[in-house]
């Protein structure tokens, strides 16, 4: 318990007044107050809401309790994956207590070296993947409430995030207006996917749904558009971010091992959400609006941007017309060629290879795959990746430098990585040293003292404040936030 009160300085804290600039972590933790936020839910949706949501236990320890109760060979014959255990601070009691007290964690955030933080929930983020309508509509209505309330005296330190829906545009815009207009949330989280029925398997068996679908990731192949939904988020001043992590997709499933399905889930899942995205024509039809894939770390967004543009070099549609139609293939010399080189087997099949020669290659409907995003060299791709998206990093994470690398990104490109903590959860043993680890990459001379000012400042501004200027109005960020803005033309 001494050590517990203790009010030593931490390095963090040192590090945070060494610093000329602010410091702020774009992706807390904590763990809801459930009895609480129950009340809010019965508020909106009445008795029956709740007990439909929560039973005698939170819903999301209620479904692991049955997963937990299986054996390993139950999962085995359903194919269950190995549910998530231990996943919450326990011998560091004063880390619990700082992720499940708003008032706690405020007293601590000098001890942090944090100015200002944004915060995600953790069961919650579950909510907009609730399949019932009702029941997810009004989960969110009420935890947008609960959350509100309970950050609200805290609010010149740091802000929640409201949860939004995305099942359909129509409800993602009810709850964005509502969590924003109504409630005056400033920050927000989308669902990061939707489960989608496959029609073809769907006509002749509903009841496989659950197992057979297709994730939407909103850009490509949806049946709705989403872009009133972007266009709203431009309207009412708040970025775009996610925290979709793939959990028990296709391959990313083991029955027994929680690791195997853990590791690069959140990667995995933002992967084809970025590119979808992008592929879409988001970022081109929408070049204001910012989006924040987080705690997936900056290595798989440098693999997509990379990936990105060596496609587009290979495959844009001049390239295809020149090097890659069918048209352009002399076959006629194509066979003489595998005929006279070839032995006595290859002639004696001479007419079946003049066949496979001469089969007639389709021409899709489209041969552009990047027409959504009107790229006319390979620096468009840059200018339409590099400023609209961010990307959230750990603070132990080795491969943050790499986003800073414009030596080895195509383009001389910086990657817009920002420090989210994620304090709260299993993998940050000790949240006073979260700071502490961010800034060992300086002093292992991986990136320098101006990229970790946008990795734990300039980047968070330019993420929340480049679309809202207001942002950080009443916060000890705001002088600092404005001037970075004013130097950016924000």
């Amino acid at each position: 318990m001494a050590k517990m009160l203790s009010k030593e300085q931490s390095k963090s804290a040192a590090i945070r007044a060494s610093l000329r600039h602010p410091v702020v972590d774009t992706d807390g933790h904590y763990i809801e107050l459930t009895p609480l936020f129950l009340d809010y839910l019965r508020d909106v949706g009445g008795p029956a809401m709740v007990e439909r949501y929560a039973g005698p236990t939170p819903m999301a320890m209620e479904v692991q309790s049955k997963v937990y109760n299986l054996s390993l060979a139950e999962r085995r014959d359903r194919w269950i994956r190995a549910p998530s255990w231990w996943g919450l601070p326990a011998k560091n009691t004063l880390d619990r207590a700082t992720a499940m007290s708003p008032a706690v964690l405020y007293d601590r955030l000098e001890e942090l070296g944090f100015d200002f933080v944004v915060l995600y929930p953790s069961e919650a983020l579950r909510l907009p993947v609730i399949p019932e309508t009702d029941l997810r509509l009004a989960a969110c209505r009420a935890f947008n409430h609960f959350a509100r309330d309970i950050f609200k005296a805290y609010a010149d330190r740091m802000t929640p995030v409201g949860v939004i829906p995305m099942n359909t545009p129509e409800e993602a815009i009810a709850e964005l207006e509502y969590a924003v207009r109504v409630l005056g949330i400033k920050a927000v989280v989308l669902g990061g996917s939707v489960a989608r029925p496959i029609p073809a398997i769907h006509r002749e068996n509903p009841a496989l749904d659950r197992i057979a679908n297709r994730q939407d990731f909103f850009g490509l192949d949806s049946e709705y558009d989403y872009d009133p939904v972007w266009a709203k988020c431009v309207e009412l001043k708040v970025a775009v971010t996610f925290h979709a992590g793939q959990w028990g997709w296709g391959s990313r499933r083991s029955i027994s091992n929680m690791m195997f399905n853990h590791i690069g889930g959140l990667a995995a899942g933002h992967d084809p959400l970025c590119k979808a995205l992008f592929l879409g024509g988001v970022t081109r039809r929408f070049p204001t609006l910012n989006f924040a894939f987080l705690e997936g770390g900056a290595g798989w967004a440098i693999n997509l941007y990379t990936d990105i543009v060596g496609h587009w070099e290979k495959r844009n549609v001049r390239a295809l017309r020149e090097n890659l139609d069918p048209a352009l293939l002399d076959r006629e010399a194509l066979l003489k060629l595998i005929v006279e080189k070839g032995d006595e087997r290859i002639r004696a099949k001479r007419e079946q290879i003049k066949a496979l020669v001469n089969q007639e290659m389709p021409r899709p409907e489209s041969i552009d795959d990047f027409a959504a995003c009107q790229i006319e060299k390979p620096e468009d791709i840059r200018d339409l990746f590099v400023p609209r998206f961010y990307f959230g990093v750990e603070a132990d994470d080795p491969k943050n430098a790499l986003a800073f690398n414009t030596r080895v990104n195509p383009f001389g490109a910086r990657l817009r990585a920002v420090l989210g903590s994620d304090i709260g959860h299993w993998d940050v043993v000790d949240m006073a040293k979260v700071l502490e680890e961010a800034h060992e990459e300086v002093e292992k001379g991986l990136i320098t003292e101006a990229d970790f000012k946008d990795l734990v400042f300039g980047n968070a501004v330019r993420l929340h404040g480049g679309m809202n200027p207001d942002f950080f109005n009443g916060t000890p960020v705001e002088a600092e936030a404005k001037k970075l803005l004013a130097a950016e033309g924000g």
